[in-house]
């Protein structure tokens, strides 16, 4: 399937500056199929090198790291040549061999015409006990497929370039059009295999079926956690991040029954394990956010929208219905979306604003930067009036002179006090600019 990574890989592949690449990113969010893929089209042939399935080529990175003796032990191995500029190595599932994480520098400085890229889903868990070879390797994160690279994999190819390109007017019947497969999207998510299903089949029921085998692949992966974390722990927290999307985490609300601690280590593993994503509140102050941002207060996004319904247990009825998104599941559902595509968009954390002062409400789903400047958004239902908080911040910090409001409306205004209103299908268009 297309991705829009594709066009990142080739970038990289084509760089005179390019190094050792480490993609990163959840199980089973396409980077094994997305590596190869661009192994065949860009080069002469792949050495995929999968170190769960092959655990025994893991002491060739034993002893002396010297590339051209590892190399020449993989072809030994493999059966198939290793030519620097005419072949891919691909070490896929990297951290069951932190030696090969730990080679990726020698690659660098050994042999630096040949491609190579790791890829893992637990890549974190290997830091732990090693450290990555940071300057002489490039990361590059996945995430699920977008709404726009699901609607390229129900061959709407022209209804991506709309939802892609710079938000701009829709008629009643494309913003009809363009929601109706926003509702398709959210329920069936992007993981890959399971909107493979979908636009095969059409059926949200064997979609789900696929969606079922992953959340039960991420719980069958918890056993590889021990002794980091409570398999129970794990599971109870699991299931209360993607009911809590959009509130902020209070580690005794995740799981009953275990002692802070043991929430917060389970929280932090699956954050490690991009299952959860922390976003973190921030002063829109100025940027870096991560410079100001709290460790303590602080929401939650889940994996995908689609594996969110999974474990939230949200049927289909209220879609079939044609509720409006920003009802469904207390509106969770169109954050987790908007969430998602952010994160997308910008390759790196989000995070949002909670007035400090203790008497305040006051919160802004997201903050993002922008054109150089602080972009606040919401994802909100109704008119500009009843936006008090996005009214309060950019009172407060007069620097914000732009925000973005998504809603299920088609309308396209801004105001006059720079708050713009677009559709949520260009909320990864709009905040990649």
């Amino acid at each position: 399937m297309r991705r829009l990574i594709d066009a990142v890989l080739d970038e990289w592949g084509r760089s005179r500056r390019r190094k050792p690449l480490i993609v990163r990113g959840a199980r089973q969010v396409g980077k094994t199929w997305s590596v190869l893929s661009f192994g065949k089209r860009s080069l002469e042939n792949v050495v995929h090198v999968n170190f769960e399935k092959s655990p025994g080529l893991c002491p060739v990175f034993d002893g002396e790291l010297e590339m051209r003796r590892v190399v020449s032990d993989l072809e030994a191995l493999t059966g198939t040549s290793i030519r620097p500029g005419k072949s891919l190595l691909f070490l896929d599932e990297i951290q069951a061999c932190p030696r090969a994480i730990t080679s990726l520098r020698y690659f660098k400085e050994q042999l630096p015409e040949l491609h190579v890229v790791g890829a893992g889903s637990l890549l974190e868990f290997a830091a732990r006990d090693i450290s990555f070879p940071v300057g002489r390797v490039q990361f590059l994160e996945m995430f699920p497929m977008t709404f726009a690279e699901f609607l390229w994999a129900r061959g709407k190819d022209k209804a991506a370039e709309v939802v892609l390109g710079a938000p701009s007017a829709t008629g009643e019947a494309l913003h009809a059009f363009l929601m109706s497969e926003m509702r398709g999207y959210v329920q069936v998510g992007g993981m890959p295999e399971a909107v493979s299903v979908y636009a095969s089949s059409g059926a949200l029921r064997d979609a789900g079926e696929v969606q079922r085998e992953i959340v039960e692949s991420y719980r069958a992966d918890f056993s590889k956690y021990a002794p980091l974390a409570d398999k129970s722990c794990l599971r109870n927290v699991m299931t209360s991040v993607a009911r809590a999307v959009g509130q902020q985490v209070k580690y005794s609300r995740l799981a009953e029954g275990f002692s802070n601690a043991t929430i917060h280590r389970a929280f932090d593993l699956l954050c490690l394990a991009r299952v959860a994503r922390k976003v973190r509140s921030a002063s829109p102050a100025g940027l870096p956010f991560e410079a100001h941002a709290s460790e303590k207060v602080f929401k939650a996004l889940f994996v995908d929208v689609g594996l969110m319904h999974q474990v939230c247990g949200i049927g289909l009825e209220l879609h079939l219905a044609g509720a409006d998104l920003l009802d469904v599941f207390r509106g969770a559902v169109a954050e987790q979306f908007v969430g998602q595509e952010l994160l997308a968009a910008r390759g790196s954390d989000v995070f949002y604003w909670a007035r400090p002062q203790r008497s305040s409400s006051a919160e802004v789903d997201f903050l993002i930067s922008c054109g150089g400047g602080i972009v606040p958004v919401e994802v909100k239902s109704g008119a500009a009036g009843r936006l008090r908080s996005l009214d309060v911040l950019m009172r407060e910090y007069p620097n914000c002179t732009r925000a973005l409001v998504f809603s299920s409306s088609r309308s396209q205004e801004r105001t006059s006090r720079g708050v713009g209103f677009l559709p949520l299908y260009f909320a990864f268009s709009a905040s990649s600019a």
